[in-house]
């Protein structure tokens, strides 16, 4: 069954409502430039409001691997998303420090999943986003039919414009890697905060099995 990531959290509240929903990854942000940032010393209940069953993903953006590391045991996270152009050498690092880690690969049509070769030794997961000129995502799809080229054995992260309109063409992609769908701005009332009914339903559709569609 498909897994479901919901990112850009930064609302203790909002938090523990979306948690309700379960999804199976909850994403914070800690990258200063983002909306969605969690801040310089976010509410510790932030994370407490997250089920254990729900795997926290810290998101950063070539930051220092100490201060990932440091930011980690302060706020307990599980997985880290390295989202900008971290080396296998800094995955390796953070990985073997026992974190899981998501390595995120921006995507356009002239892309090639060659480079990713590097990194199948010192990431867990990938992610694949839409290229764009901002850091942390355009809020727009790439196209899809592009995943057809991708063949390794890791499992990924689909991302990038994902909307509520979106389970039925999302349940037509087939991949072996196909790991999880990774939802944020097309899911928000403002910057940082879901809607919660949205995302319920999302998540209760993508779930589905063909006996109940």
């Amino acid at each position: 069954m498909i897994k479901v990531k919901v990112c850009g959290m930064h609302d203790p509240l909002n938090v523990k409502e979306i948690a309700e929903a379960k999804p199976d990854f909850m994403g914070f942000i800690f990258h200063p430039e983002s909306p969605r940032y969690v801040g310089d010393k976010p509410e510790i209940e932030l994370f407490r409001n997250v089920h254990s069953d729900i795997k926290r993903v810290g998101v950063f953006l070539n930051e220092n691997i100490s201060k990932i590391l440091e930011i980690s045991a302060q706020t307990g996270l599980d997985m880290i998303q390295l989202h900008g152009n971290e080396s296998p050498v800094s995955c390796f690092q953070l990985r073997s420090s026992g974190l899981a880690i998501i390595k995120t690969f921006n995507i356009d049509n002239e892309f090639s999943f060659e480079i990713l070769k590097q990194y199948m030794p010192v990431c867990d997961f990938f992610l694949f986003d839409t290229k764009s000129d901002k850091p942390g995502g355009s809020g727009t799809k790439f196209n899809w039919e592009k995943l057809k080229e991708y063949s390794l054995e890791k499992p990924f992260f689909l991302s990038g414009g994902i909307g509520p309109e979106d389970p039925g063409a999302l349940r037509l992609i087939e991949n072996s890697g196909y790991f999880a769908i990774d939802i944020n701005s097309r899911f928000e009332t403002a910057p940082g905060i879901k809607d919660v009914e949205l995302v319920t339903e999302f998540i209760k559709t993508i779930k589905m099995t063909g006996n109940e569609l």
